[in-house]
């Protein structure tokens, strides 16, 4: 998955990382990139936090992430103010994915259906855990997290091939919406335990 975060600001805007800080001497500075830093190169801007979008002079990979060369960025310094400020990309100058690769915005607001075509709930927000992707589900029963992870969840494609809604398969494991597995513990023992 592509990670990105939607942009509290303005709608079609996504965030791809953050900076670490300087790289170099001459303005370049450092990206904790969320997801595949591919994602940097198609982008001729990123917008910034706080500074608006800037011009993309150079970019280079540097795990784990990128170094970016910024107009307007020229001295270490310039580079040491944006440490920690969230990096933006506007979604409709994102890449294509590869094929069964999908931006975590384009996740965002799908239904979550049973086998059956049912709406189980709506996908809130996606997390990316390290290890695996995790989606935040909002339910009846309340707000789940429910792991981005085959064969649990299979993503379903419009005609374009990108994601339309999210389908949770029978092999996920039971009581991942809330539900409980064998209805609630009195407390007695069950027949034949004592």
């Amino acid at each position: 998955m592509a990670e990105t975060e939607t942009l509290p600001a303005g709608e079609g805007r996504t965030r791809l990382g953050h900076f670490l800080g300087p790289h170099g001497v001459q303005g370049g500075v450092k990206v904790y990139v969320l997801g595949d830093p591919s994602q940097f190169s198609a982008l001729r801007r990123v917008f910034v936090e706080g500074r608006g979008w800037l011009r993309i002079r150079r970019m280079d990979p540097l795990a784990p992430g990128v170094a970016l060369q910024l107009a307007g960025i020229s001295t270490r310094e310039g580079a040491e103010a944006l440490r920690g400020l969230n990096v933006y990309a506007d979604d409709a100058e994102l890449p294509v994915p590869e094929e069964g690769v999908y931006y975590f915005h384009e996740l965002r607001g799908l239904n979550l259906l049973d086998t059956d075509g049912a709406v189980l709930g709506t996908v809130t927000e996606v997390v990316d855990a390290g290890h695996q992707d995790l989606l935040v589900v909002t339910h009846a029963a309340g707000e789940s997290f429910v792991p981005l992870q085959a064969p649990y969840v299979t993503v379903d494609l419009n005609m374009g091939g990108r994601p339309a809604s999210l389908t949770l398969t029978a092999d996920a494991p039971a009581g991942l919406l809330g539900e409980a597995d064998d209805g609630p513990y009195d407390g007695a023992e069950e027949p034949g335990t004592s």
